[in-house]
């Protein structure tokens, strides 16, 4: 069990759910947007939640925090979800102590992503926890953790090929519209050049798709379409792209043989009124909760497609990619030893403290002085320094014997040595 100060009846835990135990649409009553996420910063401490942060994305909704049990945190989170928590407990995971600390380090390395050594999620991690610590939601405990997941995370990606080649679900969607069209390569494809393509959202994973089709694809006939129309305008002109506003949606999606949706509202973007009768179409939605509602997805001519089908897309960098895995393993459990270790110390700061003021205290007696300096002057700071040299010892003598307490009179000795 992992319990900070201020934290004694409280245990570092997760909850949530995953691509695993739930699909695309079931995800998306769980999905927490930014407005959420603001609302459970302000209520937080009515469910008994301290330190937190909530990471929400395309295959997951998990909340790490301090609570004295899982169901604070299922209540908690369920209180801004279009999901009750009842539905959320069913296909939920659980883990507390050293479990959730093992599941947030392969996490971060893209070890337990629906597509394999997919690293968006890193930058998704830093993102949440940013929002969290803004809110005086990061304590010392967690602080010290995240730095250690983020130096995992990025030592995997330096020494192993987990995150080697080019698959995560913005690019699975380039897969998949190549198979569609029958395509060989990138830009070696006159026919995609008459394809229109409209890309309906520019947030982060919106920008990333659209840059893939483009680098991808070989391809500029994409039209962007964006809840905020200035952000669109501003990708398409970096890019050379079009861009148009919301409300011409059906308009843009007319002759379009492709339609991509990476938005991020909590109700549907897509209607059946966009699609119906606008002739044969691809539609790949990638955004949680899906943007595309259920009827249109069902439209005799609309071939629909999800991020769950999407993960199933398979190729050789996958298999590259879970031969890594061993060294993925090693490296996140030395990461994992150290930051145990800091635990373990940590522990040892009452006694630590204790002893240093003790010490710091003792009297200086003039023939003590000159026995403990062998006559030499004892210049100002010596005092400090010796202290300094017996807490060293003592910390060390703590950690490898881990006996706290018990080397007081030794660290006295080392004092006067």
């Amino acid at each position: 069990m992992h319990t900070t100060e201020g934290h004694q009846t409280e245990v570092f835990r997760v909850v949530g759910i995953n691509y695993k135990k739930s699909d695309a649409s079931v995800r998306g009553l769980f999905a927490v947007n930014q407005e959420q996420y603001a609302k459970l910063l302000t209520t937080a401490k009515d469910f008994g939640v301290s330190d937190f942060f909530i990471l929400s994305t395309c295959n997951r909704t998990e909340i790490y925090g301090f609570a004295a049990s899982e169901l604070h945190l299922i209540e908690f989170i369920c209180s801004v979800c279009a999901g009750n928590s009842a539905t959320f407990s069913g296909i939920s995971y659980s883990k507390s102590g050293s479990e959730a600390i093992t599941h947030l380090y392969h996490v971060a390395a893209g070890l337990d992503s629906q597509i394999l050594g997919d690293y968006e999620i890193l930058g998704q991690i830093k993102c949440a926890v940013k929002i969290a610590k803004a809110n005086g939601f990061i304590g010392q405990y967690m602080e010290r953790l995240i730095n250690s997941v983020l130096q995992a995370s990025k030592a995997v990606k330096t020494h192993t090929e987990l995150s080697g080649g080019t698959v995560s679900v913005s690019f699975a969607a380039i897969q998949y519209i190549k198979q569609y069209l029958g395509l060989s390569g990138a830009g070696t494809d006159a026919p995609i050049a008459d394809k229109k393509i409209v890309l309906v959202g520019t947030g982060k994973i919106g920008r990333v798709t659209c840059r893939n089709i483009v680098d991808y694809l070989g391809t500029r006939n994409i039209t962007l379409i964006n809840r905020t129309e200035e952000t669109a305008v501003a990708l398409a002109g970096e890019l050379g792209l079009s861009s148009a506003p919301l409300s011409d949606l059906a308009t843009e999606i007319a002759d379009a043989a492709i339609v991509v949706v990476s938005t991020n509202a909590t109700e549907p973007v897509l209607l059946a009124a966009h699609l119906a009768n606008a002739g044969k179409k691809l539609v790949i939605d990638i955004s949680v909760p899906c943007n595309v509602a259920a009827d249109a997805q069902k439209l005799p001519e609309i071939s629909f497609v999800d991020v769950d089908m999407l993960s199933k897309i398979k190729d050789e960098t996958l298999q590259k990619r879970r031969d890594e895995v061993p060294k993925a393993t090693a490296i996140i459990a030395q990461h994992i030893a150290e930051f145990t270790d800091w635990c373990e110390m940590r522990k040892h700061v009452p006694v630590l403290k204790e002893v240093k003021n003790k010490l710091m205290g003792l009297p200086i007696d003039p023939v003590v002085l000159h026995a403990l300096t062998s006559g030499e002057q004892f210049l100002p700071g010596r005092h400090e320094e010796k202290v300094q040299k017996a807490m060293s010892n003592l910390a060390t003598r703590m950690r490898n014997l881990n006996t706290p307490g018990c080397h007081y009179i030794q660290a006295i000795n080392d004092y006067i040595a």
